[in-house]
């Protein structure tokens, strides 16, 4: 029997997918998304090897005009989140942002909330029947390096979301000018006259808290001073008081700060409750900025002054990159799409937390 009457022997006796059309044609599953939902992206190469595949297997008998329907369907995997870190919605913004990006480009979300030792990639493909097209990586934490590491093997178009890799620059990551808020946030304390600056750390398993750091340390660095370990008390892991012990621990120093750069809101939160059980008032006492801009922060008595991320716009944005990189995964050319971060600019929100000192 020949190759072509085997295959359509197989096609009879089984149902043919997507997949067995791309291992066909030599080419992606998202290829073959692409020509069966009429859209570009495809070299006519290509695309007439898919057609081709598509005609031998028997697929455009019996599923094409299902699975030209489907929509494309892309994983959110970010880490499960405690109740207490839910609160501030940060994160809830974000994945707002990236269900209405997605939607706005015809493609439909599957979230999948990763703990250590999970495989997000099978846990997401049982749960699209196979269908999964890309998967946006949302933040760090339990969504370590060998989590991502792993997922980009899988071949399938992959973007970081308020994360990246330090040691690789060969995936598209999408975050937060985190260095900056860091930098400008510093830089507005040293402005009005504050010297001696405390920082309150967040955990280091977080790339974009660690960029706030490098920021408040470049500030204090651009303004003649040397950054004290000191004044930086580490949080301690799983302390859902975070930033009240660092500020104890602050406030009982001979010298304490005159001001607190917060690594996050929900820090800065935490500083207020050990700055009035201290009997100090903020700003008299001592001034409070931070990074985030949640709901809460302008409700606080005094209002927080904070540095604004735009959560929204951050998912939007990866939902974007990953609409080019699913158009482009096979471009007319066969070229490789360079792999970019982009950092969206935030701003900072001055309220009644900071005063000249």
């Amino acid at each position: 029997m020949s190759n072509l009457n085997s295959a359509k022997a197989a096609g009879a006796a089984s149902v043919a997918t997507m997949r067995d059309v791309a291992a066909r044609a030599g080419t992606s599953v998202s290829a073959v998304s692409l020509v069966l939902n009429g859209k570009g992206g495809v070299s006519d190469r290509r695309r007439s090897a898919i057609l081709q595949a598509i005609e031998e297997i028997g697929y455009v008998h019996v599923q094409r005009p299902r699975e030209a329907a489907r929509k494309l369907t892309v994983g959110l995997v970010m880490e499960a989140i405690s109740p207490e870190a839910a609160k501030d919605g940060f994160m809830a913004q974000v994945v707002s942002g990236v269900e209405q990006g997605l939607r706005e480009h015809g493609m439909r979300m599957l979230l999948q909330l990763c703990r250590v030792g999970d495989d997000p990639i099978r846990d997401l493909a049982s749960m699209s029947g196979g269908g999964l097209d890309g998967v946006i990586l949302a933040n760090g934490g339990d969504v370590d390096g060998d989590v991502v590491r792993r997922v980009v093997r899988s071949s399938i178009p992959v973007v970081l979301l308020e994360n990246y890799l330090e040691d690789d620059a060969s995936t598209h990551a999408v975050t937060a000018d985190n260095f900056t808020a860091g930098h400008l946030s510093t830089s507005h304390l040293l402005d009005l006259g504050h010297r001696r600056i405390g920082m309150l750390l967040g955990s280091r398993r977080y790339v974009s808290l660690r960029d706030r750091m490098y920021g408040y340390q470049a500030a204090l660095s651009d303004a003649g001073l040397t950054p004290d370990p000191g004044l930086m008390p580490r949080q301690e892991p799983g302390d859902v008081l975070k930033g009240y012990r660092q500020t104890v621990q602050l406030l009982a120093l001979s010298e304490p700060p005159t001001a607190i750069y917060a690594v996050s809101d929900k820090s800065a939160f935490g500083a207020y409750q050990a700055i009035a059980e201290a009997g100090l008032r903020i700003p008299e006492d001592i001034s409070i900025v931070a990074t985030d801009d949640v709901h809460q922060s302008q409700l606080m008595s005094p209002p927080l002054t904070t540095y604004h991320i735009p959560t929204f716009d951050l998912g939007r944005a990866a939902a974007r990159t990953m609409r080019f990189l699913i158009e482009r995964s096979e471009d007319s050319a066969g070229e490789v799409v360079s792999p970019a971060r982009t950092a969206l600019l935030g701003s900072l929100i001055v309220r009644a937390s900071t005063r000249k000192l």
